[in-house]
């Protein structure tokens, strides 16, 4: 009954119906954490106060979803919304109005870190597991960026016009490529392949709390996915990167 349909690390070691693996809690992760690039990209640029209220809406949504659950699945799915819309509040604050600054991307994506860490052990965990994994991508994303030198180039590229963007962000994509910024980008890939890995191992161990951990190593996985994807697209057609 293999629907031939190949999961990513999150979603265990067996082939799952396909049934199955859109309704899983790691799908919608991994759905969540790419839905950004091709909806709030765009928004942001254009409407960032609208996309703020969006991330409130989510938030009340996931919160009633949740506490209005009948089944524990359901109950997840809210709290995983919950987490989402943390994490799709900062980015519209960020990229809405304070894009030209990337020293403060990572304060404003830490804004609920002290919400997410007190509530990992109760129901909450899965909102809370979701947002520390894509804070903790963030963390390694813009660490790789800042050591290999491409932060640098970052304002320019975010406050140029449309003409000129796509030439920015394809020469700050380049400067990846050199020996010292490629040894980075390794390094920070392995290490987010060993959080996934670790993450994975005790989603296959813990019970109640199994459904965080996959949580996290979808969103470890996924992250890593995107941010290989964004440097190849900004690399052979920046116009398409969703940054300009």
């Amino acid at each position: 009954m293999s629907s031939g349909l190949m999961q990513n690390p999150a979603l265990g070691r067996q082939r799952l119906p396909t049934a199955a693996v859109l309704a899983s809690l790691p799908f919608w992760a991994s759905a969540l954490v790419v839905m950004p690039v091709f909806v709030q990209a765009p928004w942001v640029r254009y409407q960032p106060f609208s996309s703020c209220l969006f991330g409130l809406f989510l938030a009340v949504a996931g919160i009633l979803l949740s506490l209005n659950a009948e089944r524990s699945q359901q109950r997840d799915l809210g709290a995983l919304i919950l987490g989402f819309s943390g994490s799709w509040m900062a980015g519209s604050l960020f990229w809405g109005w304070l894009s030209a600054h990337p020293v403060l991307h990572l304060p404003v994506e830490a804004f609920a870190l002290p919400l997410a860490v007190a509530g990992l052990n109760t129901r909450w965990r899965c909102a809370c597991a979701f947002y520390l994994a894509s804070l903790v991508g963030t963390v390694f994303t813009d660490l790789s960026m800042a050591i290999s030198g491409v932060m640098t180039l970052w304002p320019d590229v975010v406050t140029a016009t449309a003409d000129q963007a796509p030439v920015l962000l394809q020469k700050a994509a380049s400067q990846v490529l050199t020996p010292k910024s490629l040894l980075v980008v390794i390094l920070a890939a392995a290490l987010i392949t060993r959080l996934v890995a670790e993450c994975r191992s005790r989603a296959d161990q813990f019970g109640d709390g199994s459904s965080a951990w996959a949580v996290a190593t979808s969103v470890l996985f996924t992250t890593l996915v995107i941010d290989g994807v964004f440097l190849g697209v900004s690399l052979l057609a920046p116009g398409l990167s969703g940054l300009i």
